[in-house]
């Protein structure tokens, strides 16, 4: 650019050659100025000012520090944040103006006054970290939650039973007066007639899903339909986050789409609804989900035998407590004194009546090691299936 207008070419001739503003080649005209083009210096500058105006000076962070260090040692409150610095300064006879309470804080921060570590956020774990090849993709679960205490205007109380798998586009909600027991088992039954059996089944520790607490080795009805479905009923551990995450989520997005944007009638009106954005739900997963795993069909004749001994796996997960113990089945088993408030998967094995405590970590999701095995045998009883209340049922859709 200097060159061509050395040469006798106008300003708006040389932006116009290179295609720049007129005001990029006067900038570089009073760059060189009459300098010979090999004297100019053409390093791109920074674009900060040399000076910064309102820059505290070195001599006020000097007094800030000795301030702090001061009020450490003969302060009578012993306080020494910014905010105290800040009230002390303003109080005193400084020359230059008073920096602000961030600026402050700033300031003890570069000079090393802040002994606070920064919390570490850690990568989470892949999702379905907790059992045996579900993160990898191989294997399916199937997450359930019930939803309680919804008002129907002019009818009263409801309840969600909601499903929602982890790898394969499937979700769905059944609204019902009660979500009993009763209601559940057939709902299972109609969703997994549909969709297929996955390896897992994931449930909370509701009575509805585990059976009553109110009496050790119980095996309720929901479970006993997984076992002989063979597939394998997961337990979440209680007041934990993130392990019901996939069905939680969906629970609000369900609320949040269905329940918040409509006005229902009745019962039948948002059956119909929740099923409308079920369907369009699924169809949305189906385009978005890359991962889909295979899913057994589900037998041609099931007979449930309610007083056969279950056979199968059980999953509970859990947390340890104080002194490294559990609580599944009514029973307290130790585990390990060393691994307090830790996670543990406790795999119940009902054919080979034992069970089997691994280790879980988050921070390393891969290595699970066989902590203990312990003998287990489930007391043979009748099983009662007669429901305590009788309760209206919603027919499955």
């Amino acid at each position: 650019m200097v060159k061509l207008f050395r040469q006798g070419r106008s300003q708006r001739e040389v932006a116009r050659r290179f295609h720049v503003a007129l005001h990029t080649v006067q900038r570089w005209l009073a760059r060189a100025g009459d300098l010979s083009l090999a004297a100019v210096d053409w390093n791109s500058r920074p674009h900060t000012p040399e000076k910064i105006a309102n820059k505290t000076s070195a001599k006020v962070e000097r007094e800030i520090c000795a301030l702090r260090k001061k009020l450490e040692t003969q302060g009578a409150l012993g306080f020494t944040g910014a905010l105290t610095l800040h009230d002390v300064l303003q109080g005193s006879d400084v020359q230059d103006p008073v920096p602000s309470v961030r600026t402050i804080g700033r300031i003890l921060h570069r000079h090393g006054f802040l002994d606070r570590r920064r919390r570490i956020r850690r990568a989470a774990p892949p999702a379905g970290w907790y059992l045996p090849g579900l993160a990898q993709g191989l294997v399916d679960v199937d997450c359930f939650d019930v939803i309680e205490d919804l008002r129907l205007e002019s009818f009263g109380l409801i309840q969600i039973f909601t499903a929602k798998a982890l790898w394969a586009p499937i979700a769905e909600a059944w609204p019902a007066q009660v979500a009993s027991t009763t209601f559940i088992l057939e709902a299972l039954q109609a969703h997994w007639r549909q969709y297929g059996l996955p390896q897992f089944a994931q449930f909370d520790n509701d009575v509805r899903f585990q059976g009553g607490h109110n009496h050790p080795d119980v095996i309720g009805r929901v479970m006993r339909l997984c076992l002989a479905l063979e597939v394998t009923p997961v337990f979440a551990p209680p007041l934990e986050m993130g392990f019901q995450g996939v069905i939680e989520n969906f629970n609000g997005l369900w609320q949040k789409k269905v329940w918040a944007r409509f006005h229902h009638e009745n019962l039948p009106a948002l059956s119909k609804t929740a099923g409308r954005f079920t369907s369009a739900y699924r169809k949305h997963l189906a385009r978005t989900h890359h991962r889909h795993t295979s899913r057994r069909p589900f037998p041609k004749e099931l007979v449930l035998d309610w007083q056969k001994p279950p056979s199968g796996l059980v999953i509970y997960l859990r947390r340890t407590d104080e002194q490294g113990r559990v609580k599944i089945l009514g029973h307290v088993f130790a585990v390990e004194a060393l691994w307090q408030h830790r996670l543990v998967r406790c795999e119940v094995d009902l054919d080979k009546h034992q069970i089997r405590f691994l280790r879980l970590r988050r921070r390393e999701p891969n290595d699970q090691p066989l902590i203990k095995t312990a003998d287990y045998h489930l007391p043979q009883r009748k099983f009662s299936t007669r429901p305590r209340h009788q309760h209206p049922v919603t027919p499955i859709r």
